[in-house]
């Protein structure tokens, strides 16, 4: 059986209404595969530091990076309680279906 998340892309269209994304630096904390990090990107994002402890979901992500946006996104094996960026480091960060 496949899953299908957000077929209807809810989740794109309540990111277009967060604001602009164009040209942003952000943080996404709780990656996961890289899924959502995938969708931020398409709408413009600068550079994105995207962080999850799991070290599985993050091999994940990086084999599913497509090749042009290797210099934008970055995946990293990390948590929220350590972030190592200077203050104002980002202009948005994303925290989502994490809990």
């Amino acid at each position: 059986m496949t899953i299908r998340i957000d077929p209807e892309r809810n989740e794109m269209s309540l990111l277009k209404q967060a604001g602009s994304w164009r040209g942003r630096n952000v943080i996404e904390i709780g990656c996961g595969d890289g899924r959502l990090t995938l969708r931020i990107a398409r709408l413009g994002a600068g550079l994105i530091d995207a962080l999850d402890p799991n070290a599985d979901l993050i091999r994940t992500a990086r084999k599913n990076l497509p090749a042009g946006l290797g210099k934008r996104v970055q995946y990293k094996v990390g948590s929220a309680e350590k972030l190592n960026h200077p203050s104002n480091s980002f202009d948005i960060a994303v925290f989502s279906w994490v809990l």
